[in-house]
């Protein structure tokens, strides 16, 4: 594993004084030598590239290649080849203190880091200027800011707040107003079965802590959003990728997979897939039951789309379908009410919750108190339906605006599918290119991008394309931009 570079965070709060009478080149340089000099940035961090930097800072990459120079001659930095810039101690200081390097104890952390593009795309979507064309939320102007409002105004009115801590599960107000939600799409599920989550992301980590043994294997469809993630990865569990096409994972795929992999659990996204928007069709969904019924297999249902179709609702969830028990169901409130909550739940049976809610009592004591009132008051009111109405509206013009310009744009570059619902369009090149260089191409072009390789690492054709964030304008501005960045890199 390797220390991330110098991310936006460490600049953002510092800016260069063109007033002042030093040289761009001395602030800089002085700057770094605080961080330096404070331990905040230990031996052994690597700097971002040079290039990286000249951008953040905003002045000529010269500029960095000087200040740089300054803190090589003093002996703080030293150049790897191959390896970029790396903070050093100098060779003056007792080498007795350079025990208790925190670069060692960030070598050996068990959790691995995040893919070096997903650390970036992390970074560089809070970083003004740059359009997000593959960003997996909703854009502000669309969260329901005034329905929000409303129920915290309420809530300030109340003589108790909830300010201690829920239950292991908990709010049973929340689990119950989840619980009548889920019987809307014929899920039946009591408050009991019923874990709240900050946020399906830590589920899906709970599950792989507590689930699964440390070196066996899951499979899931391939390209897959758990291949941009390392939840899994940490906790020592391998990934198995099965083929999918247009109605969704290859079912055929999944019995001869299991018999070499000895596989023990499936994970899908059956529901406006992320990254491909592929919806499972209900006939595919009886047949993925039926296969891994036969196999005793296990199901990690990721539904954290299910509320987002534009054309038509779609068919029933997996776990609507489970009447053995074999179905983890995992929903959210992030992708269409409000990610800032923090809110999202696990569904399966109570052995299996109550194992995962022991395991969330040792890492966080359970989601807010506050968030999970909120959460319950949002869907109890009804403020869910009337904000998922509007939002499939907006979602659908701003489908029907980046398809169009697709089609004036890229019809002799990618192909690409109609999504029905969620957040992306699968953008398909017909000539493969090396997709960590068209990254960087087109971020110095003011794009950030998705690209396929997060999501199956061979991938060299294709882009998520995501039309529920930047604003049409940018959509527009964009996806121009990165047509004729991509003509550039076919030449």
């Amino acid at each position: 594993m390797s220390v991330p570079p110098l991310s936006t965070s460490t600049t953002e709060s510092w800016k260069l004084d063109n007033t002042s009478p030093l040289p761009l080149h001395t602030q800089i340089s002085t700057y770094f030598l605080g961080k330096i000099r404070s331990g905040a940035w230990p031996a052994g961090m690597r700097l971002a590239p040079q290039r990286e930097l000249a951008r953040q800072f905003g002045v000529n990459r010269s500029t960095i290649v000087t200040a740089l120079g300054q803190l090589t001659a003093l002996g703080l930095i030293e150049g790897k080849r191959g390896g970029g810039t790396i903070v050093v101690i100098p060779k003056s200081v007792d080498s007795r203190s350079q025990a208790g390097n925190w670069n060692d104890y960030v070598e050996e952390g068990v959790h691995y880091p995040n893919l070096p593009t997903i650390q970036a795309i992390n970074r560089l979507e809070y970083e003004r200027g740059l359009i997000r064309l593959g960003t997996g939320e909703l854009a502000p102007e669309l969260l329901p800011s005034a329905m929000m409002q409303s129920i915290l105004a309420d809530l300030s009115q109340q003589t108790h707040l909830p300010l201690s801590y829920e239950e292991p599960l908990g709010s049973l107000q929340l689990r119950t107003a989840i619980s009548h939600q889920l019987s809307k799409i014929g899920i039946s599920a009591t408050p009991a079965s019923i874990l709240i989550t900050s946020g399906s992301l830590q589920g899906l980590q709970l599950i792989a802590l507590g689930l699964l043994p440390r070196g066996s294997t899951i499979l899931l469809e391939k390209p897959s959003y758990l291949y941009s993630i390392h939840s899994f990865q940490s906790a020592g569990v391998k990934f198995s990728g099965l083929p999918m096409d247009e109605r969704g994972v290859l079912t055929e795929s999944i019995t001869p997979e299991v018999q070499q992999t000895a596989a023990a659990m499936l994970y899908s996204i059956p529901t406006f897939h992320n990254p491909t928007g592929i919806l499972m069709d209900a006939r595919r969904r009886q047949e993925l039951m039926a296969v891994t019924s036969s196999l005793g297999l296990p199901i990690l249902e990721d539904a954290a789309y299910q509320e987002l179709w534009l054309d038509n609702p779609p068919p029933l969830p997996l776990k609507a379908l489970d009447n053995e028990g074999r179905v983890l169901y995992l929903g959210t409130l992030s992708k269409s009410a409000s990610p800032g909550l923090r809110i999202g739940w696990v569904v399966g049976p109570e052995p299996v919750v109550r194992r995962l809610a022991d395991i969330k009592m040792q890492s966080d004591y359970g989601a807010s108190s506050l968030s999970q009132l909120t959460a319950a008051k949002w869907l109890e009111s009804g403020y869910h339906e009337l904000h998922c109405n509007s939002l499939r509206q907006e979602l659908r013009k701003r489908r029907t605006v980046v398809l169009d310009i697709l089609h004036a744009y890229f019809t002799d570059l990618a192909s690409w599918n109609h999504p029905a619902g969620g957040f992306y369009i699968w953008l398909s090149l017909h000539k493969p290119l090396p997709l960590p260089q068209l990254f960087k191409k087109a971020l110095q072009a003011g794009l950030l991008l998705n690209t396929g390789d997060l999501y199956d690492r061979r991938d060299g054709r294709h882009l998520r394309l995501s039309y529920a964030y930047a604003p049409l304008s940018e959509l527009e501005a964009g996806l121009i931009t990165l047509s004729a960045v991509l003509k550039e890199q076919i030449k």
